[in-house]
């Protein structure tokens, strides 16, 4: 799964914005940034809300998206992902219910 870095490449290739101006941009390494869209590497939350703005996409939709990858890399070879997945929706609910 690598929702967020599928988007981010999609966003930046309808803009036409070569790797190496985006990565200006973050202030950061284009061979990083390349692995990022690729899904082999993570981008920083503070990184988040820079690109939002630049493709002018809902922060709260691409945090999600930038945490469901974490949490997908964390646990998508555990044979009990769904199940632990399932118990941590449940606090979360509860969670935000208080």
């Amino acid at each position: 799964m690598n929702k967020f870095g599928d988007l981010i490449r999609s966003k930046r290739e309808e803009q036409e914005m070569l790797l190496r101006h985006l990565s200006a941009q973050l202030d950061m390494d284009t061979a990083m940034l390349s692995k990022i869209e690729r899904g082999e590497k993570t981008v920083k939350r503070e990184h988040i809300e820079t690109l939002a703005k630049l493709f002018k996409l809902d922060c709260n939709y691409l945090f999600s998206l930038w945490l469901a990858d974490q949490v997908f890399q964390l646990v998508e070879n555990e044979k009990q992902a769904l199940q632990a997945l399932k118990i941590a929706e449940k606090e979360l609910k509860i969670n935000n219910e208080t």
